[in-house]
């Protein structure tokens, strides 16, 4: 897009914010940063870009340019009219609405207060020489191609993508209740009990402390219960460490056993003995007991027998050796890439394998970023990440990223189930 003033413009230009983010910005033919994000102005219809934001190396201030001297604007470049660039490195105004902090992986409502969403991308439309931010993109297209998995889905072309239009995504009212300032979400207090324990969770772990505990105070005890259950540990300590010890005593009672050892296990022993005291002695000893193997070291079950191969060798190889060895494995719906140290480098869903091209390298269709775990995690951690990401098995690594052994799904809950139940 060239911005040129006179130039007939047309809505073709259409633009996703998280596609243009790193791409140089230059001025004079020089590169003066990246582009980071944008500032708009918010509308009823759409929110009108007013700034570009480029990042600057070495902790330098970030350039907020106006819009009106951007020239060029597309994936390759973003070409700026500035003389001198540090005149645009000032610090943002509380007024200004950064889009990637403000939109990008946070959860919202439609204009109901219905359906919770997460924004991946947001959509963004050149009008008479404009940038407007007219949608947000919802669509799991958008994640898994921001992740480099959009391969993982078969999936191809803008017809994939799901957008909420820009709209439906308002500041709360700061007159509500206690709620204080602008949460980035458009939800109202009387709609909290409608929204599910696990939506409910995602929204609380994006809101400040403060509002965290505004919203969560609202909550009918078993509401609250199912809620704090789906809450990220490290939010739930923040959570529960605001309530009184009374109010904790509520929650864990309309728990089973194993959930609220979940719950108090984020706790420091200090702070959880005097809520173990408000329990019954039956009930409390249950859960001081599930405490105590949460802490089992997860190596403990891991297998050692599990697929490793080379990355060097082709998909009908490895198809060969799938066969060969698939009989004596415990783990046989991933393949770990491992170098000759047994370093782990990547992973392969056998089912990815059966589709690819028989003389693609395992290198090339392996996914090389690997959630694991470490000799010294523990059940409860392990538990933590099945239940978070859905895994079938995960692996045990090493300092030196050395594949240990791996922790099957099936393992982990019927073993969970004989202690958390």
């Amino acid at each position: 897009m060239e911005n040129n003033a006179g130039t007939k413009k047309t809505i073709d230009q259409v633009y996703y914010l998280t596609e243009l983010l790193g791409v140089k910005v230059t001025a004079k033919s020089k590169k003066i940063g990246t582009f980071s994000d944008v500032v708009v102005r918010d509308g009823d219809i759409a929110a009108e870009v007013t700034h570009i934001v480029a990042t600057r190396p070495l902790g330098d201030a970030s350039l907020f340019i106006p819009w009106t001297q951007v020239k060029t604007f597309d994936k390759k470049e973003i070409v700026v009219d500035v003389d001198d660039p540090n005149k645009f490195a000032v610090e943002p105004s509380s007024d200004m609405i950064l889009v990637k902090d403000y939109i990008i992986d946070k959860k919202i409502l439609d204009m109901e207060g219905k359906e919770v969403e997460v924004a991946y991308d947001a959509r963004m439309v050149i009008v008479t020489g404009k940038l407007f931010m007219s949608d947000v993109d919802i669509s799991r297209y958008s994640l898994m191609s921001r992740m480099g998995l959009k391969w993982l889905l078969g999936l191809s072309g803008k017809k994939d993508r799901a957008t909420i239009a820009w709209k439906y995504v308002q500041p709360l009212p700061s007159q509500l209740s206690s709620f204080k300032g602008n949460v980035k979400l458009k939800i109202l207090k009387e709609k909290l009990s409608e929204i599910h324990p696990a939506d409910l969770a995602d929204i609380l772990e994006e809101l400040d402390p403060e509002q965290r505990v505004s919203v969560f105070r609202e909550l009918e005890t078993g509401h609250a219960s199912d809620t704090l259950e789906e809450i990220d540990p490290g939010v739930q300590r923040a959570i529960v460490s605001a309530l009184p010890k009374e109010r904790i005593a509520q929650l864990v009672n309309e728990m089973t056993p194993g959930q609220a050892a979940d719950v108090l296990a984020v706790l420091p022993s200090s702070e959880a003995k005097p809520i173990l005291e408000l329990l019954n002695k039956e009930n409390a000893a249950k859960i001081q007991s599930i405490l105590e193997k949460h802490e089992e070291k997860i190596l403990n079950y891991a297998t050692s027998y599990f697929l490793k191969f080379p990355p060097d060798i082709t998909v009908h190889q490895a198809h060969e050796l799938f066969r060969k060895n698939a009989s004596i494995s415990d783990v046989v719906m991933y393949i770990y890439v491992v170098d000759k140290t047994g370093k782990l480098l990547g992973v392969i869903d056998i089912r990815e394998l059966m589709k690819a091209n028989d003389d693609a390298l395992l290198k090339d269709i392996m996914v090389d970023i690997v959630a694991a775990l470490t000799p010294s995690s523990t059940l409860r951690e392990a538990s933590s990440m099945f239940t978070r990401y859905s895994f079938r098995a995960i692996p045990v690594v090493d300092e030196a990223n050395k594949i240990l052994g791996v922790v099957p799904y099936r393992d982990m809950m019927n073993l969970k189930h004989r202690y958390l139940e």
